[in-house]
């Protein structure tokens, strides 16, 4: 039986009247509930609509919009409908979307209505789309009203005769995410379900086992850091209170009001929060976290210092993962400021090993290649030859230098692509990165190499300052010159109103680069 089933009818958890999902509502009105036993009703009309378009078992069913009730009911209906679920970028441009919707091979569309324009004008260029279910407004012309087209169905659960056999798909009741194409184009990485012990075992070391939570939705749900816990806070019987679009007064609020005891976020929203004035930050109230999961990104030092001082401690985790691999370590809260620069140790039975350029496991304190070997990793990459690097047959990498401290935890130097090479030296920008992220006016930074007749590459630094800070960079530099050593400091820097990011936080360094190796025939 359907888990969602199970906690609908009361089974377990006794969760049938208890809210599953609760939409923030914006302008002062009150926030809308959804009980188990609602959700499961609309979770059944949507499986059975997405067969009726066409879609059968294992076929792909792309959605995109903002956070809301309807992209939560889509994952549940993709599961019972044993579909693929395939999120979209809700800031992507028409061509992108085009892209992403044609790649994953999707059958229907499930858009937010403020999305629905780009995706009906790229239709034509759809040629497996059989059908754009539409929602939250105005339906383009050849798309349909979601919520009118639910309707017609029942609400009981599904049957096994509902369920068609196509052996021609992949596995169903699978999830593919995009990565975000921060070096490349976006791939889709296929998964199953996920092994319940690792699961388990995460949520053990995360703190989140007993009383159902309570979480809130801070990233956007199409990236798998957010998408995984929400889905996580549902089986386990608790309530996903929904933030349409991060904000940080709302967020504060929202944490307050609905005794929100976890979450998931980026560094990127963390530092709004605490960026806050302090009138705002003095009405806070996280007494009732307990697990505040930060990644997508490095967590800098000092915006941990930052968030401990102005939120409280004991909540903080960050972890350290990707989409391919899951969650692979956790920093607890104890070592947030015992361990700089780390991002944890593994758990349960994920293992690490550090793998230097001869092959051969590097020493404790030395970089190298990261290789993980998990129960947590992907099927593979959808429709591509390429694949994650192998070694030893089932230790796997997506391509981060890291090393081990002499207590096994984790410190992730930088992604093996993005490493500057400068007159034969390696440098990893995420280190630099790390200390100017530590000067009270900076609010984000970006370390790359750039072209260099002589070295090969230089170290450039792109700085955007924090609200009505001024940056001096004669101060800047002397300021970096304290705590690096010399081949390590940028040769240049530069100061910008903003850095690209995709939603997620990710630092989108290819744009970066392109913009200084674009003209040459390589970029190394």
């Amino acid at each position: 039986m359907d888990l969602l089933t199970q906690h609908a009818r009361g089974e377990h958890t006794g969760a049938g009247s208890r809210a599953a999902v609760i939409v923030d509502a914006s302008g002062g009105a009150r926030p809308s509930a959804t009980t188990y036993a609602e959700l499961e009703s609309m979770a059944n009309r949507l499986a059975r609509t997405l067969l009726a378009l066409g879609a059968s078992r294992g076929d792909r069913i792309a959605w995109c919009g903002p956070n809301s009730l309807e992209v939560i009911t889509l994952l549940h209906a993709a599961r019972k409908a044993q579909v693929t679920a395939v999120p979209v970028s809700y800031r992507f441009t028409a061509h992108e979307m085009q892209y992403v919707i044609d790649n994953s091979d999707a059958v229907v569309v499930v858009v937010d209505a403020e999305q629905a324009p780009l995706v009906a004008s790229v239709r034509e260029q759809l040629p497996k789309l059989q059908a754009v279910l539409v929602y939250g407004g105005e339906v383009p012309d050849g798309c349909l009203d979601l919520h009118l087209a639910v309707e017609l169905e029942s609400p009981s659960e599904l049957t096994a005769a509902e369920l068609t056999e196509d052996d021609t798909h992949t596995r169903s009741g699978a999830t593919m995410i995009y990565t975000s194409g921060t070096t490349g184009k976006p791939k889709g990485a296929l998964r199953s379900a996920p092994d319940p012990a690792t699961v388990f075992a995460m949520l053990e070391t995360l703190g989140m086992l007993g009383d159902p939570p309570v979480h809130l939705t801070t990233g956007p749900l199409y990236h798998s850091g957010p998408l995984s816990f929400a889905v996580l806070a549902h089986t386990l019987g608790g309530c996903v209170v929904v933030l349409r679009k991060f904000d940080p007064v709302s967020w504060l609020r929202l944490v307050k009001e609905h005794r929100i005891t976890d979450t998931f976020s980026a560094p990127t929203q963390l530092k709004r929060i605490v960026a806050l004035p302090p009138g705002e930050l003095a009405r806070a109230d996280l007494s009732s976290m307990r697990t505040l999961i930060a990644n997508a990104a490095p967590v800098p030092y000092a915006l941990k210092q930052e968030l401990i001082e102005k939120l409280g401690d004991g909540f903080l985790y960050e972890v350290y993962g990707s989409t391919e691999l899951g969650v692979v370590t956790v920093l607890p809260p104890a070592d947030q400021l015992r361990k700089p620069g780390s991002c944890g140790r593994p758990y349960g039975a994920i293992q690490v090993r550090i793998v230097g350029d001869d092959g051969s496991d590097a020493p404790t304190g030395t970089p190298g290649e990261l290789f993980i070997r998990t129960t947590l990793e992907m099927d593979g990459y959808h429709r591509t030859e390429q694949q994650l690097t192998q070694h030893d047959r089932e230790w796997k990498s997506v391509g981060d230098v890291a090393y081990l401290d002499d207590e096994g935890y984790l410190f992730i130097c930088d992604r093996k692509n993005d490493m500057i090479i400068s007159g034969g030296v390696n440098i990893y920008p995420a280190e630099i990165e790390a200390v100017l992220h530590e000067h009270p006016a900076i609010l984000d930074c970006a370390v790359l190499g750039v072209p260099d007749d002589e070295w090969g590459e230089r170290v450039h630094a792109i700085l955007q300052a924090r609200d009505g800070a001024t940056l001096d960079l004669d101060q800047v530099r002397a300021f970096v010159e304290e705590r690096l050593a010399r081949y390590k400091q940028p040769r240049d820097y530069e100061i910008r109103a903003e850095l690209p990011r995709t939603d997620s936080g990710k630092l989108l360094k290819r744009v970066l680069r392109d913009e200084f190796w674009g003209d040459r025939e390589t970029a190394v």
